[in-house]
């Protein structure tokens, strides 16, 4: 197997990923960069900020000369400059939300996109709208932040934080066909409620292609 690192922009991931990677494949050698001050970049000024730019770089230097042979961006905020620069310098690079919206396109037009993050709002429907056009579709979604959710998270406040993105699930899960949770840190949320259509969190289906 692969070596794999993962570029995180919260610590609260790498336990995460690690789980997802020892139960789908325990004999993969894993390396992580936490780099926070991406994302508090990309929040105030934007994910075009070069600082953001030059931090991936960075981050992707440090995992390849650990010993990644592929990486996966395990935040929905920078992941399309993530994958922008795997490109540009030939390395392969996995956004953690590519997988899932590729799944959701595939279940229906109508889609449902939770987040936390404001910030995450347009490049998760961009990616949405983008895997929609490859497929020759459309898609119908329909956004939403989850009041105080992020507020929850920043304080520690796990338990708070996955009960309000559960009662926001709730809520939106008429009239539509699917519902995307856009941050890796949603994706428990799901079990804490039960509704009839599939609710699509992004960790285990990025760990599950790019070691499947």
């Amino acid at each position: 197997m692969p070596t794999v690192g993962f570029l995180h922009t919260s610590p609260v991931h790498v336990s995460t990923f690690a789980a997802l990677v020892a139960e789908l494949a325990p004999s993969t050698n894993v390396v992580n960069v936490v780099a926070e001050d991406l994302l508090e970049i990309a929040r105030a000024s934007g994910v075009d900020d070069q600082r953001v730019r030059d931090g991936v770089e960075v981050c992707l230097d440090e995992l390849l000369d650990r010993g990644a042979e592929l990486v996966v961006s395990t935040c929905s905020t920078i992941g399309a400059v993530a994958e922008s620069v795997g490109r540009r310098r030939r390395v392969q690079v996995v956004r953690v939300d590519r997988p899932m919206a590729e799944a959701a396109v595939g279940i229906g037009g109508r889609i449902v996109v939770l987040a936390a993050l404001e910030s995450t709002l347009q490049p998760t429907c961009e990616l949405l709208r983008s895997v929609a056009a490859d497929r020759g579709t459309a898609v119908d979604l329909d956004v939403s932040v989850v009041a105080g959710a992020w507020a929850l998270f920043e304080a520690g406040d796990r338990a708070g934080y996955l009960d309000v993105v559960a009662d926001a699930i709730a809520s939106f899960a008429q009239g539509c066909d699917v519902i995307v949770l856009a941050q890796a840190s949603m994706a428990d949320a799901a079990r804490w409620v039960e509704v009839d259509i599939p609710v699509l969190n992004s960790p285990r289906s990025a760990v599950t292609a790019v070691l499947g």
